[in-house]
């Protein structure tokens, strides 16, 4: 039995599962960043499972790859951009993608529904008791979604918004036909495609290639009120431009889960903006996420133990 660490700010479940599963597991707990070097100087574990609970800054990603790394690290979460580069030829990494992929779909539907119904409207005439017989809805359907990004949160977006009736364009860093993607595009063609978005979904990984991928000339592409959501990690969407185009209305809407610094400081205007939904990088975030994050850990656990192939091995030049 590999020696495991549980790394996260509250490890009470997380061991609950894995002795549940493992009555002999041989494993510690660390709940903080500061005490992750010398917990793995002195338990050398063969296995640490590492939630991010704390946010990129303090990470303490050179311990966790220094002198006392382990053998596997699974990542709790998708994104694995706080870990920098490795060696995959030292460490094997793997994380916890798909897990949260329709609960993410649902927040970025759900975003739309609510710049499509306009309920900031419906809430304005509310508290003023004003009934409006001339108000009117917008449908999806018909509309066009741009899905930057088709991993397993592209993917599953795509299967609820064609149930919406909505035509559907994707991009991708190796096009090819995908399920429920009307078109699909590369990467490099995002500039031209973005013109034809009512609706864009920003669900790629942030790595070198995706810095700034939606900037200042991808914005000014897209048509005059297109409604953006970001699910992907701050860095992909240029904050800056972004926030222009709110405030010039040329984007009518954005749903907005990740930023350049989170939390986000409480000067920045996008707080004060009418026309954006902010959310502390919850759009995972749900109540069984945490046991179906473990439950993938644990079925990689017995791969590992049975020298298997691990699922959602992560290549470090890819990010995903």
């Amino acid at each position: 039995m590999p020696r495991i660490l549980l790394h996260n700010d509250d490890c009470r479940s997380l061991a609950e599962w894995l002795r549940a599963a493992y009555p002999d597991a041989d494993f510690e707990t660390c709940e903080s960043y500061d005490a992750l070097p010398g917990t793995l100087a002195r338990y050398r574990p063969d296995v640490v499972y590492s939630v991010r609970f704390a946010g990129t800054q303090g990470f303490p990603r050179d311990a966790l790859f220094g002198e006392h790394a382990p053998r596997w690290i699974a990542n709790g979460g998708a994104g694995t951009d706080h870990f920098g580069a490795w060696d995959p030829a030292q460490i094997t990494v793997t994380n916890a993608a798909g897990v949260a992929a329709d609960m993410m779909a649902e927040y970025i539907m759900g975003g739309f529904l609510h710049f499509s119904l306009d309920v900031p409207r419906f809430q304005r005439d509310k508290a003023a008791r004003f009934w409006d017989p001339a108000r009117m809805v917008v449908p999806l359907r018909g509309k066009t979604l741009v899905i930057v990004g088709l991993g397993h949160t592209g993917r599953a977006l795509a299967l609820k918004a064609k149930a919406f009736g909505m035509i559907v364009i994707g991009t991708r860093a190796h096009p090819k036909a995908t399920a429920h993607v009307d078109e699909v595009y590369g990467a490099d063609d995002l500039l031209a495609v973005m013109p034809r978005a009512d609706f864009v979904a920003v669900c790629t990984p942030l790595i070198g290639s995706t810095q700034n991928l939606i900037g200042a000339g991808q914005i000014a592409a897209l048509k005059k009120g297109v409604v953006l959501a970001d699910v992907s990690r701050g860095g992909v969407v240029d904050q800056l431009a972004l926030g222009r185009a709110l405030e010039s209305r040329h984007i009518a809407g954005a749903v907005l889960d990740v930023f350049e610094v989170e939390p986000l400081p409480k000067d920045n205007l996008l707080w004060q903006a009418d026309n954006v939904i902010i959310s502390p990088h919850c759009s995972s975030v749900y109540a069984e996420w945490g046991r179906e994050s473990f439950d993938l850990f644990l079925e990689n656990l017995d791969c590992w133990m049975r020298d298997a192939p691990l699922r959602n091995v992560v290549d470090p030049k890819l990010g995903y």
